[in-house]
């Protein structure tokens, strides 16, 4: 009996890492997590998550071949095969590749958390037969993913992609980058927080939110308001359109996508962000790029994509070989 070809998808998050078997065409096998314990260390992450993955894939084990792992973790650099300072761990600087040879000598390779979705996009959901697209990711922060031609941009350090840190207003608000006015401070769970109380203070707009303090007040919250009719909770939802349509509009000059695929937290929130945010794309584009491209919510499945898109990344590299 043949062995069934499987990668490994590591999704290495703040508070969870959740990993899955995943086939070519996106099959999920196995699927489990362990708490990311930020405060400790790179090898302990990864001893517990092999001893996890060896208790789970024991009994079949005679039924299939790990051929490869793909990782998505923040602020990683595929060229390096490192992971370099990540905001919401405790790590500084990880050299992965040796480290995960400790455990095992199928190929790795890892990359970021939004270049992974762009792939696994390209391979599983929204971007099937697509080879120009861009993946926003919409969570605490605004990642994405270009693929040109068929292949992730990178750039020539590995880091290539940062749309979130592009500058919407210089005089804009604070940024945890240290700058001002970055896209992700507008475009992201925090983001639409912060417009719903400038609304708040600047505007009369009848609304359920103003009783809701700043703690209290979450991007799910302001989705159902809106989707309830409320007045002050539609404006944000259009100002945030407004604001991604624009810098939309620039990332379209550079790379011509046919699609770009809205993905995760406010992306549910579906055509109250899509259709406000094609509108403002086409009143800012430049003109030859008018009626081109669409905007598309994420067909994966939210609660695996990670994993999907990390498989989709080594299944990638795979095909190269």
């Amino acid at each position: 009996m043949s062995k069934n070809n499987l990668v490994l998808g590591v999704d290495i998050g703040g508070t969870n890492t959740v990993f899955g078997l995943v086939d070519k065409t996106g099959n999920i096998f196995l699927f489990s997590s362990i708490p990311t314990d930020a405060d400790k260390s790179a090898e302990n992450l990864f001893s517990r998550l092999f001893e996890k993955f060896h208790q789970l894939s024991e009994n079949a084990k005679e039924e299939f071949e790990l051929v490869g792992i793909g990782i998505g973790a923040p602020n990683a650099n595929y060229y390096k095969g490192t992971i370099e300072n990540p905001p919401n761990l405790n790590w500084g600087f990880v050299d992965l590749i040796p480290l995960l040879k400790k455990f095992t000598d199928v190929p790795v390779a890892l990359t970021n958390d939004a270049n992974a979705a762009a792939l696994g996009e390209m391979y599983y959901g929204a971007a099937k037969g697509m080879k120009d697209f861009i993946v926003i990711t919409l969570g605490t922060g605004l990642g994405s993913g270009i693929v040109v031609n068929g292949n992730l941009v990178y750039g020539h350090d590995g880091f290539a992609g940062e749309i979130g840190h592009t500058i919407y207003d210089p005089q804009g608000r604070q940024c945890g980058c240290g700058r001002k006015g970055c896209l992700e401070t507008y475009v992201s769970a925090p983001g639409i927080k912060r417009t719903v109380m400038e609304l708040i203070a600047k505007t009369n707009l009848k609304s359920r939110l103003r009783s809701v303090s700043f703690e209290n007040l979450d991007a799910r919250l302001i989705t159902e308001s809106a989707l309830n009719g409320d007045e002050l909770a539609l404006e944000a939802f259009d100002f945030t359109a407004k604001v991604l349509g624009i810098k939309l509009a620039d990332a379209v000059a550079h790379t011509s996508p046919e699609a770009i695929i809205l993905f995760g937290g406010l992306a549910n929130a579906g055509d109250l962000l899509l259709i406000p945010t094609r509108k403002y794309l086409e009143e800012n584009v430049f003109h030859v790029f008018r009626n081109k491209v669409k905007i598309l919510k994420s067909e994966l499945n939210e609660g695996k994509s990670a994993v999907l898109g990390a498989a989709a990344l080594i299944w990638h590299e795979l095909s190269k070989h």
